[in-house]
């Protein structure tokens, strides 16, 4: 399905209201927006023949039929832990045969409604929905024990209401709260940022701001730095403004609502209250690399020094974008080129899909688990040198 239609994007002061704000953009600015949805095709088995993974890799289905997987965690024992938004639940996929494919399937937990964000933390399994926060003990068996509410005063959801979660080399959680909107002055300082917290969820601080739904976040395994993927503003048409890879550095103010990309002011935008867009863009940290406008990234880890970023892929515009998953190869600590790792989900004329890329796990052996929210599957992609080694 796919609509055109041009958004007036200008801004009034009514009266009395220019109290609280800075200066409206000095002429109006207009955007032609295209909503356009890739037809969605059900999984059939035939369809890994579509997958493309780089030499020297394979990839298989590790589980099906799952409903919407979303987050995950590797577990003991080849063990994966998967979260379900939708259901509010937690799968358990254990006992993986000779080719991979998991045999077992539990639910260990259920009733947290909105559950997202996983991780586990010297024994802990650590869950998070929008307002809440809890652990609980893993047992021997993969199973995890009662779970202790750590916090459940996070902001409220609003447009941006999945959390991500995840520990850092300093031993502190690290919780991704989106903007409750899609561009809008927030109230409640803690929305648009990552907060940190000891790993019982006392002395909670805002880490960075200024970013608008920063999902995928981990940290480079050599130089110990923060790096996250951050969706742009919706509403600006095909190509404004970019989605981003940052390095989050501590109370760094990466702009959103007002600048995006480089350092770029967005000029649908009010000027800030006593300054100028174009002033305060300066003291915001600029995006090291920009992506396609759109294209969603949802997880992002590192895979030995390189980065994986998986693209759920675009609704709003006119040439889709996304739906696969990408290595930016990092050299000397710096990002630099980006290649497809597993692409094939969008059909060549991109008008229809038959799979959405969503969480990442990466096990100790180095296989990689991606999950499909779109068709409920898992896939596994591994090394061909790693499995003739064993």
């Amino acid at each position: 399905m796919k609509r055109f239609f041009t958004v007036g994007l200008c801004c009034c002061i009514l009266m009395g209201a220019n109290a609280q704000k800075g200066l409206p953009p000095d002429r109006p600015t207009s955007a032609t927006v295209n909503t356009f949805y890739a037809a969605h095709e059900d999984f059939q088995p035939s369809f890994i023949s579509r997958l493309q993974v780089p030499s020297g890799y394979s990839v298989m289905v590790a589980a099906s039929g799952l409903g919407k997987p979303r987050m995950m965690a590797v577990g003991n024992n080849n063990s994966l832990y998967i979260t379900r938004r939708d259901v509010g639940d937690v799968l358990l996929l254990q006992e993986p045969d000779s080719k991979g494919k998991f045999t077992k399937l539990n639910t260990i937990v259920s009733q947290f409604n909105g559950v997202h964000g996983i991780t586990i933390h010297e024994g802990w399994l650590y869950l998070c929905a929008t307002k809440k926060l809890a652990r609980g003990r893993l047992n021997a068996d993969g199973t995890v024990g009662k779970l202790d509410t750590l916090i459940n005063d996070l902001p409220d959801g609003g447009q941006h209401d999945n959390r991500t979660i995840a520990f850092g080399p300093d031993g502190k959680l690290y919780l991704t709260v989106g903007s409750d909107c899609n561009d809008c002055k927030e109230t409640n300082p803690e929305h648009a940022t990552i907060l940190q917290m000891n790993a019982d969820g006392s002395n909670r601080t805002i880490y960075a701001r200024g970013l608008r739904n920063t999902l995928g976040f981990d940290w480079h395994p050599q130089t110990g730095e923060l790096w996250g993927m951050d969706h742009g503003t919706d509403w600006r048409g095909d190509e404004i403004p970019p989605e981003e890879l940052n390095k989050i550095i501590k109370d760094g103010d990466y702009g959103w609502p007002l600048v995006f990309g480089q350092q770029t002011p967005d000029p649908t935008r009010e000027d800030p209250l006593g300054t100028t867009k174009a002033a305060y863009a300066k003291t915001t940290q600029a995006a090291v690399m920009m992506f396609p406008a759109h294209s969603a990234p949802i997880d992002f880890k590192f895979y030995g020094t390189d980065a994986l970023v998986t693209w759920h892929g675009s609704w709003n515009r006119k040439n889709p974008q996304g739906f696969k998953v990408q290595r930016i190869r990092f050299e000397n600590g710096q990002p630099g080129e980006v290649v497809d790792f597993l692409s094939g989900f969008l059909s060549p004329d991109g008008k229809s899909r038959f799979g959405r890329p969503a969480g990442l796990a990466i096990a100790t052996n180095g296989t990689v688990f991606v999950s499909d929210d779109a068709n409920g599957v898992i896939y596994c992609v591994k090394s061909l040198k790693a499995q003739a080694s064993k």
